[in-house]
């Protein structure tokens, strides 16, 4: 297996060199594109159809159309291995990575235009047709960033994207909430126009050079789906293999499962969409940022094995916060707080787990390798996250919390005997 802790020198030489990273500027803007519709076919979604007069039973159901974020490996094999006609001569990574912009611009004004009001199935299909976009998007863009730069830099790049990254994520959240005060169709068409910039961007960057055969044949399905997975199991042994995909699927359970009730308990708790929008989509974002940055900073400076186990933990402790909004509801300052805490954590964990996964990636089957790893840290939590709302109702927002926390002990446990394993591997490899 490849090693996925940071190459030394550590401690602040390392942070140094890592953040030293090329092409910085051009993941900064290709991360804006990855963040800016995630929120646009899920929360914000959500908050719109509360908004619209729909039951948390139904929203929680709808936020399954996300699961194509977290599907995207069923598809990425054909990505690894062939190139898409008309576009291919943009290379192997910006000839998919092209025309699934140019869908996502497209399926963002036609929800704009449509709306959920009038031809319900219809809306639902462009939401589909908007996240299969961004997912093939984030498919390709995590295959650039892995190719683009070597293993010790990956965290520091992760935090560069990151940032990009949630800035889009404010303009899919803050921005648009802003603006649906104006109406929803105003958003909509606004986010559609800001995902120009990294369209633009993929046209204008370097394509990264193939790993030997660029792995572009005649169509053979079973040679395209068997081949990356093979490899995965052949460098790590089935046990070793199995136990790193429930790891890293159960790493950001206790995030991920408050991703679709976050906003509807907002609403429930006495808050408006523009404090949601103020605290939630433009405060708490910056924060994550500043997580995001730490998370670099402590892998390159400590280590993957004790970044881990902080990133756990302070995943796990800050879904507690939510709490103290449900005893004290409408009070900004809870409001604030539980922000605070979940969303520096949330930046801190998801840079640390990047470069995990970065280095569990074969460069040869890099879209495949990585969309399997990446949708399966959103996988457990968004299929407990699509029945939320009726957890809710059966045990209530203080229980629903209590649950998301204690739901990474075994995400400690399975750390606990994975690593000496990774150890004596890389070990091994080594001699």
């Amino acid at each position: 297996m490849t090693d996925t802790a940071p190459a030394k020198p550590r401690g602040w030489r390392g942070v140094i060199d890592a953040f030293k990273t090329p092409s910085a500027l051009t993941l900064f803007f290709l991360g804006f594109g990855s963040g800016l519709p995630f929120l646009l076919v899920g929360y914000t979604l959500s908050i719109w159809l509360r908004t619209s007069g729909w039951g948390l039973g139904p929203i929680g159901l709808v936020s399954f159309i996300s699961l194509l974020y977290v599907l995207k490996f069923v598809w990425s094999p054909l990505l690894d291995a062939h190139r898409l006609p008309l576009f291919g001569r943009l290379g192997r990574r910006r000839g998919w990575l092209f025309p699934a912009q140019l869908l996502l611009i497209g399926g963002l004004v036609a929800m704009g235009v449509v709306g959920p009001a009038h031809s319900v199935p219809l809306f639902l299909v462009l939401v589909g047709l908007t996240a299969l976009a961004g997912a093939t998007q984030d498919t390709m863009i995590d295959a650039y960033r892995i190719e683009i730069a070597p293993i010790e830099a990956q965290a520091a790049l992760a935090a560069t994207s990151t940032l990009g990254y949630r800035i889009g994520l404010i303009c899919g959240g803050a921005v648009a909430l802003f603006l649906s005060e104006i109406s929803w169709q105003v958003a909509y068409l606004t986010m559609a126009a800001l995902a120009v910039v990294p369209t633009v961007t993929t046209l204008l960057v370097r394509e990264p050079v193939p790993p030997g055969d660029e792995g572009v044949h005649k169509v053979d399905l079973r040679a395209d789906y068997i081949k990356p997975f093979r490899d995965f199991f052949q460098r790590n042994g089935w046990a070793l293999g199995l136990a790193l995909l429930a790891f890293v699927g159960l790493f950001k359970l206790p995030d991920q499962m408050l991703g679709v009730i976050a906003g509807p308990f907002y609403i429930d708790s006495g808050f408006t969409t523009g404090d949601i929008a103020t605290v939630s989509k433009l405060y708490g974002v910056w924060v994550g940022i500043a997580g995001a940055f730490a998370g670099g900073v402590a892998v390159a400076a400590w280590g993957m094995r004790r970044t881990l186990v902080i990133a756990a933990l302070a995943l796990a402790l800050s879904n507690l916060l939510y709490i103290l909004m449900a005893v004290y509801p409408g009070q900004l300052w809870t409001f604030v707080a539980t922000i605070s805490g979940d969303n520096i954590s949330q930046g801190f964990a998801g840079t640390v787990l990047v470069a995990f996964m970065s280095g569990l990636s074969d460069k040869h089957y890099t879209a495949t390798q990585y969309a399997l790893l990446s949708s399966l840290a959103f996988l457990p939590g968004k299929l407990v996250g699509g029945v939320s709302g009726y957890i809710v109702a059966a045990w209530g927002y203080i229980g629903f919390f209590v649950f998301s926390a204690v739901s990474i002990v075994p995400t400690l446990l399975l750390m606990a005997w994975l690593w000496p394993r990774l150890n004596r591997r890389r070990q091994a490899q080594a001699d």
